[in-house]
């Protein structure tokens, strides 16, 4: 997929940053837009801002851990374009806490979005995307998803698991005859509100925790992380790694395997101390 002119793209977790930044830079580049969130005063605020970048909206809101209303969100995307081209399945949400503490409600939850979403996405959307002859999935998985993090469990586990699953479908759809291409992105510190809108353990300095985030690790603007995508997209790459921060980790979780869980101890009782 060369060009995105005039193809239907689906995007979750559109009402702020990289769901956000993808839906401009695809209204730019002449796609038709359909775009979902639980948050529906930012869902539309992002379809306002595409629309004056002249392109057609379709949006809904949709709790992509609820599988029903993500089947359901297929169903009226296809009823309103009549085909589907792009799925990006990007909505996230974060917990931190250590497993010792954390609640098997908190588990679901973060799972229910971050894993289920991907998954309730890619088979609700995939009948669709074959069916277009010319379609792409991309998942979302994170930096998370390359390395273990001290207090991340859940969110580690669900960004683990959409790699695996996502890395598995791309291996099925290479070996099939549907024209259907699947990406993995892991994204490193990227400037949006995921951070902000984290939970933390009880006790813990949610503010603070955030503060640390936005100042020492995100270093990457969600614009430019939606740029390093969509030429992932047309490249047609398994993987897409954004941000020095994911690169760097990448090769040295590569060349050290389990020895980097020894720094990250260190490190992660050094900030437990500061927050």
């Amino acid at each position: 997929m060369k060009s995105f002119r005039g193809e239907v793209a689906v995007i979750t977790g559109a009402a702020s940053g990289m769901g956000r930044e993808l839906a401009l830079q695809l209204a730019d580049e002449g796609a038709k837009l359909s775009l979902c969130d639980y948050d529906p005063a930012g869902l539309e605020e992002t379809a306002e801002l595409a629309r004056a970048r002249g392109a057609e909206v379709h949006t809904k809101v949709v709790n992509v851990g609820e599988r029903e209303q993500l089947l359901a969100y297929a169903d009226d995307v296809v009823a309103h374009y009549g085909t589907v081209n792009l799925l990006f399945n990007n909505a996230g949400i974060a917990h931190h806490e250590p497993v010792e503490t954390t609640s098997f409600k908190d588990y679901d939850r973060v799972m229910d979005i971050d894993f289920w979403g991907v998954v309730n996405g890619t088979k609700a959307f995939l009948p669709h995307l074959i069916a277009s002859g010319d379609a792409h999935i991309i998942n979302t998985s994170s930096l998370f998803g390359l390395l273990g993090v001290g207090g991340q469990s859940a969110y580690n586990a669900a960004k683990f698991a959409v790699r695996g699953f996502t890395e598995s479908l791309r291996i099925e759809m290479l070996a099939s005859d549907h024209n259907v291409g699947v990406t993995c992105v892991h994204p490193g510190g990227i400037k949006t509100a995921i951070a902000r809108n984290a939970t933390v353990a009880e006790g813990k300095n949610q503010a603070a925790s955030a503060e640390m985030f936005d100042k020492y690790l995100a270093r990457t603007e969600a614009d430019d992380a939606a740029r390093v995508i969509l030429n992932g997209v047309k490249k047609n790459r398994g993987r897409v790694l954004i941000g020095a921060d994911a690169k760097i980790i990448d090769v040295l979780v590569r060349v050290g395997g389990s020895a980097y869980q020894r720094v990250n101890a260190l490190v992660d009782s050094q900030l437990n101390k500061r927050l």
